[in-house]
């Protein structure tokens, strides 16, 4: 239960209790169904309990408006959420995991076999485009081009990441992988290569030849858009 000021002093307690039960969001849920309630709704359900002063939708609310929108909310790391008031180092972690879960299901609807560079945006596309850092890593192939696995290698700033190519290819030696694709996103937003990324690529494919695994294709993921070194005919 949360109890808030009033400038008269009195103190008043509000509660997601206190609201009509027409529109407290759990049975809400249970009445209209899940796709029903608003983004703040679905929050306020899986944050439970609010803080002093804040019910759960009060709160569920103010992180959506803090940073920006739902989607900007599920990207942010945990000490950005542990850095707003109310929310809590347990609110925070649970809430991390559950944005973590949802771009895991959602790479995972994919039918997990790469036959062309739009096939490796959307597998990769969910987990990676939006990340405020710049992640870099490999997706790894068996020989019907099948995915293994996918494996961050290098994360960094919001700028470039350090990319050595024995950190690149052990994971894939050890998928007995037959071919990767590298990826990397652009938190700018704007996935054309700079310079370092095709002197990069040019290196990787080099060392790829030398140990017997093919590297098809170099992503760079933006906003909801990418870049295909394979599709610009530059592997």
């Amino acid at each position: 239960m949360c109890r808030s000021f009033e400038e008269s002093g009195e103190v008043v307690v509000y509660s997601i209790k206190e609201l009509p039960e027409s529109d407290r969001p759990r049975e809400k849920l249970e009445r209209l169904g899940a796709e029903n309630l608003s983004d703040s709704e679905l929050l306020a359900i899986i944050l439970r309990t609010g803080t002093f002063g804040k019910n759960a939708l009060d709160l569920s609310r103010e992180l959506i408006k803090e940073f920006g929108g739902l989607s900007n909310l599920s990207e942010a790391s945990l000490s950005e959420l542990m850095r707003i008031k109310g929310l809590g180092r347990a609110k925070a972690v649970t809430l991390s995991a559950l944005f973590e879960l949802c771009r895991r299901i959602r790479s995972q609807k994919f039918d997990r076999k790469i036959s062309s560079p739009e096939d490796a945006f959307i597998l990769l596309n969910p987990v990676f485009s939006e990340r405020k850092t710049e992640h870099f890593g490999i997706v790894t192939l068996n020989r019907k081009g099948a995915v293994i696995n996918i494996h961050t290698v290098s994360v960094g700033g919001s700028g470039k990441v350090a990319v050595e190519p024995k950190e690149v290819f052990r994971p894939a030696i050890k998928d007995l992988a037959e071919a990767v694709i590298l990826f990397h996103n652009h938190p700018s937003g704007d996935p054309k290569p700079s310079r370092e990324d095709i002197e990069v690529t040019k290196k990787l494919l080099e060392v790829g030849n030398l140990i017997g695994i093919e590297v098809l294709d170099h992503i760079i993921l933006g906003r909801e858009r990418f870049f295909s070194f394979k599709g610009e005919g530059l592997v």
